[in-house]
C-alpha cells in the first residue's frame, strides 16, 4: 500500500496513528505529497486531498474516516473502530465531532494565507466560535473519555496537538483542565510523539 501524505494534516495523522497501532505501519510506503504543489494528486483523489491510499490492487481510498475503517479491517487486534454496540457510536461520536472541530481550525487557517485585504475578519471568528463551542462540550462531556485507543478518542488527541500546532496563542486547555488532563496522557502513546505534525524541511 502507498499513502499519499502530508506531515502537517491532521486526516492524515489519524491514519498514521491507526497504522501504527495496528501493527500496519510498515506494510505502508509513503509519497510526500503537498495538495497546491502536487498537480498529479488529481489522478489519484479528484478531490486533490490527503490522505489519499493507494491499494495494492491499485484501487484508490481517500477520506481518513474510510482509510481509518480500511486498516483496520486487515488486522485481528482489537479494533480501532468498535464494531458494534455503544462503543461503535460513541467512538463514531467523538470521530465526527472531533473532525468537525478540524475542519473549522483548517478554514481558519486557510483564511489567514489569503492576501490581508481578503480576509474575512466574521469568517475567522465564526470558525474560531465553532472550535470553541465544540472544545466546551468535550469538557462537559470528558468523563466519558478513557484509554482506550477508539478513533474517536485519537481524533481528539489530535485536536489538541493541531491547535498548539497551528494556533498556540489560543490557548486551548484554558476553562478546559479535564479535557487538557485526557489530551496530554493520551497524547503521551508512542503513536502519538511519532506522528506529532510539523511542517516540511
Amino acid at each position: 500500500m502507498k499513502l499519499r501524505y502530508s506531515p502537517t494534516s491532521p486526516y492524515v495523522r489519524k491514519v498514521t496513528v491507526t497504522a501504527i497501532e495496528t501493527g500496519l505501519d510498515k506494510k505502508i510506503e509513503r509519497i510526500l505529497t503537498i495538495p497546491a504543489s502536487s498537480p498529479d494528486l488529481a489522478s489519484d483523489n479528484p478531490l486533490g486531498k490527503v490522505p489519499t491510499l493507494i491499494l495494492d490492487n491499485g484501487d484508490r481510498l481517500f477520506d481518513s474516516p474510510v482509510i481509518v475503517e480500511y486498516l483496520d479491517s486487515l488486522h485481528s487486534g482489537a479494533k480501532i473502530v468498535p464494531t458494534s454496540g455503544d462503543a461503535r457510536w460513541k467512538a463514531l461520536r467523538l470521530q465526527a465531532l472531533a473532525d468537525g472541530i478540524l475542519d473549522a481550525a483548517v478554514l481558519r487557517l486557510m483564511e489567514t494565507r489569503r492576501p490581508a485585504n481578503e480576509q474575512s475578519k466574521a469568517w475567522m471568528e465564526r470558525q474560531r466560535n465553532v472550535v470553541n463551542r465544540s472544545l466546551d462540550w468535550l469538557e462537559q462531556h470528558v468523563g466519558s473519555l478513557d484509554d482506550t485507543v477508539t478513533i474517536g478518542n485519537i481524533t481528539v488527541a489530535i485536536v489538541g496537538d493541531y491547535l498548539d500546532f497551528r494556533f498556540p496563542q489560543d490557548d486551548w486547555r484554558k476553562g478546559r483542565p479535564k479535557l487538557a488532563e485526557f489530551q496530554q496522557r493520551f497524547a503521551s502513546r508512542p503513536s502519538m510523539g511519532q506522528t506529532y505534525p510539523k511542517d516540511p524541511s
